[in-house]
C-alpha cells in the first residue's frame, strides 16, 4: 500500500508559480498511475491532472491546460505538479493520489493548501 505525501503549497500572487511536490512510499510507485486533484471551499473535489505509469501520458482538465505540468520521477518515487500563471480561481488544497488500474483512485496524500491572491 502506497503513502504520499505533499509539499510545497503556499500563498502566491496571481500569475505566480508554484511547483507541487507528493513523495511516495511503501508501494511499488511505477506501478500506480498518478493524479492531482484539487478542492476549493464549497466545491467538490475535481481532477487536475494525471499521468500514465511511466509518464508519456498526461490528461488536464481543460482550466488549467497551457497552465500546469504533471511529471513524475519513477526512480525517486516523485510526482510532481507545476503551476504556472496562477489564478485566484486556483486557490484550493491540492492532493495527490494513486491508483493502481487508472480508473479509481484508492490512496491519497492529506493535501496541501494552494492560495492565490488577486
Amino acid at each position: 500500500q502506497v503513502q504520499l505525501v505533499e509539499s510545497g503549497g503556499g500563498l502566491v500572487q496571481a500569475g505566480g508559480s508554484l511547483r507541487l511536490s507528493c513523495a511516495a512510499s511503501g508501494g511499488a510507485f511505477r506501478r500506480y498511475f498518478m493524479g492531482w486533484f484539487r478542492q476549493a471551499p464549497g466545491k467538490e473535489r475535481e481532477v487536475v491532472a494525471r499521468i500514465s505509469l511511466n509518464g508519456d501520458v498526461t490528461y488536464y482538465t481543460d482550466s488549467v491546460k497551457g497552465r500546469f505540468t504533471i511529471s513524475r520521477d519513477n526512480t525517486q518515487n516523485m510526482l510532481y505538479l507545476q503551476l504556472n500563471s496562477l489564478k485566484a480561481d486556483d486557490t484550493a488544497v491540492y492532493y495527490c493520489a494513486a491508483s493502481p488500474r487508472g480508473y479509481v483512485f484508492d490512496y491519497w496524500g492529506q493535501g496541501t493548501q494552494v492560495t492565490v491572491s488577486s
